[in-house]
């Protein structure tokens, strides 16, 4: 009998070894293109057996030429990256929500687009994202900077904004819930190379209490709870078990003893990612590649609890051939 992606993926969440490790290869656009124009093939990416589909709430609509504007009013500049951008110009000038209206969810835009992954992916593992979960919407809006200082100084108003977020959030999430999902993914920016950015104080303070409330919503609905993070978090790892966290993403080698951590944490979190975008897919040739992603999952997958991919979806100074050995390897479990 043969066995779906989903139910591959299944397995490995349930800390079990799966027939082969279960796989997810995302890409910039400007890689995903490098490969389309090296292979002479512009639909090459539908080969590559991704085991998991999501869509997110909200949307970028252009406003002029590579200026994107969201649905929280921020406008990313995309001149130089093209699949997010950086922001333009923060929104709350002064630790003073005065002036400034939250968006209302569009729900409607929501819903077609979870109506369309569920038809086209029925075998797959689908998540639906909420990105710029909390801090990094917070700091979108108020800028990185002020943000941290406001935690300090200006601490009623951090609440209050993160609690408009979290408010904005729970609406989007219990609309999620009414679609047959196996994930809600929680994408939120909390760490760099060296540690947590506001340090972990300031998390538990701020951001955990309203990451349990939005977590507890999807595991009472018996979903499964993704958590994307880049950057040095591991010290968190013990609160993030503690309010119900089931998947974590990115997973980064350069920033963490990973099979340390697998072994710490194994038994309870399946880990998404392992493969480096700084240190091996844009550094190695193919053939050490290739034994490297065997290692991993050898390791790291072992009695499952991985979902090996990039560590992030993959850049442009990763090249072609390496892109093509990674999903070769995969494939040739």
């Amino acid at each position: 009998m043969t066995i779906t992606a989903r139910e591959r993926v299944l397995v490995a969440l349930a800390h079990e070894q799966p027939d082969v490790t279960p796989w997810q290869i995302d890409l910039t656009i400007d890689a995903r293109e490098r490969v389309a124009t090296y292979l002479d093939d512009p639909d090459w990416v539908a080969g590559v057996g991704n085991h998991l589909a999501g869509c997110e709430d909200g949307f970028f609509e252009e406003i002029r030429p590579d200026y994107w504007q969201d649905q929280f009013g921020i406008i990313w500049n995309r001149t130089i990256d093209k699949d997010i951008g950086n922001v333009d110009e923060i929104l709350l000038k002064e630790p003073d929500l005065a002036g400034y209206r939250f968006p209302e969810p569009d729900l409607a835009r929501n819903a077609a687009n979870l109506e369309r992954l569920i038809a086209r992916y029925p075998d797959r593992f689908r998540h639906a994202g909420v990105g710029f979960s909390m801090f990094e919407r917070a700091w979108t809006l108020r800028g990185m900077e002020n943000l941290l200082t406001d935690m300090i100084l200006h601490p009623a108003f951090v609440d209050e904004l993160l609690d408009r977020i979290l408010e904005y959030n729970l609406q989007v999430i219990d609309h999620m819930l009414d679609y047959d999902l196996d994930c809600i993914r929680f994408g939120d920016d909390w760490g760099q190379q060296n540690g947590l950015i506001m340090g972990p104080r300031l998390w538990r303070r701020f951001i955990k209490p309203r990451m349990a409330i939005m977590y507890a919503r999807v595991k009472d609905a018996g979903l499964a709870v993704m958590q994307h993070s880049c950057g040095a978090i591991q010290e968190l790892f013990p609160d993030l078990v503690d309010i119900g966290l089931d998947i974590f993403n990115t997973f980064q080698p350069e920033v963490m003893d990973v099979q340390a951590i697998k072994r710490e944490y194994g038994r309870h979190l399946t880990f998404y990612g392992g493969i480096s975008t700084q240190q091996v897919l844009p550094r190695v040739g193919p053939t050490e590649l290739k034994a490297h992603i065997r290692e991993m999952i050898a390791e790291i997958g072992a009695e499952g609890g991985f979902i090996v991919a990039p560590t992030h979806a993959i850049p442009r100074d990763v090249p072609p051939e390496n892109i093509l050995a990674f999903v070769e390897t995969v494939q040739g479990q």
